[in-house]
């Protein structure tokens, strides 16, 4: 190895070293206990607030796939130096894997929050590292790189999260909720799921998704979406529908039930109509319906438009959206 090669494997490491020692103090073991002082399940989490707000994933709160932590629930977090809180459950969304925690930061003297970046900015290649609690070894870090951007993954409940960011820094079971760091020392992802199958595919949470959610669960405790009530499948249109009807993406939303005194009801939606768009965005998926239906649109006038059996235009409906009970 020659000497270019020392003082790059040294600028490498002066990075890495860096990084944990600015953002290792923000870095939490997250342990949830029962009533009965048992351990249903642990994860790691990482302050970004000096007020002590935490950001950890759903599933490591909602340990055994409970629907919210019951109230005796006891959520623990202890840091690098040494100092231990118990930690209020302030919202989450299992939608995007996120939870919000907040500990009391003037109790033991102040906390260092970690900087929130911007994924957007993120490239292919760039350093990411990794700071957790893998298999109950606690302040573990780990580096690769950003391997790849724009992945989406399938949450507990079902739906899609978008914008997902692939690493290939080591992951295990433990790491769940810790931060994802550039070598600028910010976060850019929280760390969400490994595949156990494979070597170093690992993913995170974007931290611009996160951004979004923050604000509603510290309003809320959860994430207000917009709801239908109607059933649907993706569907590839054919080349003849397409022409036919003018500007329409080349997939969409077949509708195959629509709920009594639901708000696609009570707008005239009727099993076999095709989503095509709503407000003037292509509807190309479920995910896609699903993610335009933002606490914006909820109880306001939304303009669908849809293809419907026997008419060759399209049909534009006015729904207003409700708040999905189970968002």
């Amino acid at each position: 190895m020659g000497a270019r090669d020392l003082d790059l494997l040294d600028a490498y490491s002066r990075t890495i070293v860096s990084v944990a020692e600015r953002v290792g103090p923000s870095v939490a073991a997250i342990r949830v206990e029962n009533g009965n002082g048992r351990t249903q399940g642990s994860g790691s989490g990482f302050i970004f607030t000096a007020d002590g707000y935490l950001l950890t994933n759903s599933h490591v709160v909602r340990a055994g796939g409970r629907k919210a932590p019951p109230p005796a629930t006891r959520l623990h977090a202890s840091f690098s130096d040494g100092r231990h809180f118990v930690a209020r459950w302030v919202g989450d969304d299992p939608h995007t894997d996120l939870a919000l925690l907040q500990v009391d930061g003037l109790s033991q003297g102040a906390l260092t929050p970690a900087p929130l970046g911007r994924s957007a900015d993120l490239r292919r290649g760039e350093i990411a590292i990794a700071i957790g609690n893998p298999l109950g070894f606690e302040h573990t870090v780990t580096s690769g790189i950003v391997s790849a951007l724009g992945r989406s993954m399938r949450a507990n409940t079902g739906r899609l999260i978008p914008d997902v960011i692939q690493t290939d820094a080591a992951l295990n079971p433990g790491n769940s909720g810790g931060p994802l760091v550039d070598s600028r020392g910010e976060v850019v992802g929280v760390n969400t799921a490994i595949i156990p199958q494979a070597q170093s595919i690992c993913f995170a949470v974007a931290i611009d998704i996160a951004a979004w959610v923050i604000p509603q669960l510290m309003r809320h405790g959860r994430v207000r979406r917009g709801y239908l009530g109607v059933g649907g499948s993706t569907l590839a249109l054919d080349r003849r529908t397409i022409v036919q009807a003018g500007s329409v993406p080349t997939h969409a939303v077949r509708v195959l039930n629509v709920e009594n005194e639901s708000p696609a009801a009570r707008a005239g939606l009727k099993v076999g109509d095709v989503i095509v768009g709503l407000d003037g965005v292509d509807v190309d998926s479920v995910d896609k319906l699903h993610q335009l239906l933002t606490e914006e649109r909820v109880h306001r006038d939304c303009m669908v438009k849809l293809l419907r059996p026997g008419l060759a235009a399209p049909v534009y409906v006015t729904v207003r959206p409700v708040e999905a009970l189970d968002a």
